[in-house]
């Protein structure tokens, strides 16, 4: 058993903490907005390469994989050698990965420059909420996650936005420059403004040995699983590829479950689900992701094809819900700390539900006026939870695992988004065969009347399940409690 000694972190100065804020943060929204900003430009990559579209899915399927892949080990890692370093290392990582993606010569080279990206995204994102929570008092918290989720929403609907002009001015490359700009700054300040000792990372793990085997089992589990559930192959979802994959997926996820309960020093703390805020509201955020993610891919593809509205236009439209979600994220997180999560969490889930089931009677001629306040309405629920929701389950985890608990929490976010999206695709395309429609997304708008009835059968009965995932986020949301011990002094 591995003894832990922790030196409490020196207590902020009146600007110190918010110093360390714009640092993070910095860094963070330019790696969201990298995620979002690439898929707009598959098209042009494709044209330049000579490849077909599906090959060119694997630049955006390699970031999902990789990210997912590795964030959970590497949050472990930040925990035992301190946040700064491992901060900077992401940034550098992703650096380097932009600018080997902006002078690729071959879609292989491109793929490879991605990982490297994608690499120093999931250090990045691993240990962003661990340094907020670290360096903020705990009254002030929910207000710091609140404006740190206002980035991320901003920064993954302010991709396809900025992309389509630069694209068209300066080509797909470009793109790659605006992302790695905005860390090559991050990496200056960080190296003046952070310390660990400040940041309440200063933490000394001695005889502690690193978990390879659950880093392993975690990687090979998360890897397949979104392999599976993304089905880039196009497989049948009943053919022997997917149900092994799954099936698969499953008993690395018990090897996983088993060794980590057996040693001293696991990787994941799963100890930490015997609590049952930390249990229910992991539960929440997992379920408001999956109920919530699929709006973001599905929605364009209604504005564009059905009510005639360009790439850039449906960018525009659909920031609507991300100005909804910032808006919300800052009062909630704010106001949070005063009231507790609770009623934040039910408010926000609450709308999303209402708001799924709005989008399932969604119709050919559905009005802007009607798509943009249900777009708005459906960002406040998500900016509404989100901050408290993260705000309430890290208030139930040590110092010396918030950078592996601030990594599984993205990865849970990750997962669902994931998860949600692919279980939309496969209702509609169901939907779609059992009456012998079957169409590429982008040629819906000119593929008849059969087709768009079959598309919209498809869609009603997607936000209808939507629905009942995030009810059943809402119901998880009301077995929450708040927790009063103090994670610094205690063993969950």
């Amino acid at each position: 058993m591995s003894t832990e000694t922790t030196s409490p972190p020196e207590q902020p100065t009146d600007t110190y903490h918010w110093k360390v804020f714009w640092t993070v943060a910095i860094a963070l929204f330019a790696m969201v907005m990298d995620f979002s900003i690439v898929s707009l430009a598959l098209s042009s990559i494709a044209d330049e390469f000579e490849v077909t579209l599906r090959a060119v899915t694997w630049v955006a399927i390699s970031t999902a994989l990789s990210i997912s892949a590795i964030m959970l080990p590497l949050g472990r890692v930040s925990d035992l050698t301190g946040r700064k370093k491992f901060h900077i290392a992401g940034m550098i990582f992703f650096v380097a990965g932009g600018i080997f993606a902006f002078s690729s010569q071959n879609l292989p080279m491109l793929i490879t420059a991605r990982v490297v990206m994608s690499v120093g995204s999931a250090m990045g994102q691993a240990v962003v909420f661990a340094i907020i929570v670290g360096v903020f008092p705990p009254q002030e918290r929910g207000k710091a996650l609140g404006m740190i989720t206002t980035a991320v929403a901003i920064g993954a609907a302010a991709g396809p936005i900025i992309a389509g002009p630069i694209i068209q001015e300066f080509g797909w490359r470009a793109i790659f420059l605006v992302t790695v700009i905005p860390n090559v700054i991050g990496i200056a300040v960080a190296v003046i403004i952070l310390d660990d000792a400040r940041i309440g990372s200063a933490v000394s793990k001695i005889g502690t040995k690193y978990d390879w085997l659950g880093a392993f089992a975690s990687a090979a589990a998360l890897s397949l699983l979104i392999l599976t559930i993304s089905n880039p192959f196009a497989f049948d979802w009943g053919s022997i590829q997917i149900i092994g994959g799954l099936v698969l997926s499953f008993l690395l996820f018990a090897l996983l479950v088993w060794w980590e309960l057996r040693i001293p020093d696991p990787m994941l703390n799963l100890r930490f689900f015997n609590n049952s805020t930390f249990s229910w509201s992991t539960s929440t955020r997992f379920l408001g992701f999956a109920g919530g993610s699929a709006t973001f891919f599905l929605m364009p593809v209604f504005v564009q094809s059905f009510m005639g509205y360009d790439q850039r236009s449906a960018g525009m439209i659909m920031f609507v819900g991300a100005v909804g979600m910032g808006l919300a994220s800052q009062f909630s997180g704010r106001l949070s700390d005063r009231y507790g999560f609770r009623i934040f969490t039910f408010i926000g889930m609450g709308m999303m539900v209402v708001t799924n089931i709005a989008f399932s009677m969604f119709v050919v001629d559905t009005p802007l006026w009607v798509v943009m306040p249900a777009l708005f309405l459906n960002g406040l629920g998500m900016g509404l939870w989100m901050a408290p929701n993260m705000s309430a389950t890290l208030s139930t985890v040590g110092k010396g695992d918030l950078g592996s608990m601030s990594a599984f929490l993205n990865l849970v976010r990750n997962v669902g988004s994931v998860l949600g999206q692919a279980m939309a695709i496969a209702i509609i395309a169901g939907v779609m065969l059992s009456r012998g429609t079957e169409v590429g997304l982008g040629e819906l708008a000119d593929a008849g009347e059969k087709v768009s009835r079959a598309f919209l059968a498809g869609w009603s009965m997607t936000f209808w399940i939507l629905a009942g995932v995030t009810a059943a986020a809402l119901f998880a949301a009301t077995r929450t409690r708040v927790y009063n011990d103090t994670p610094e002094t205690s063993d969950t």
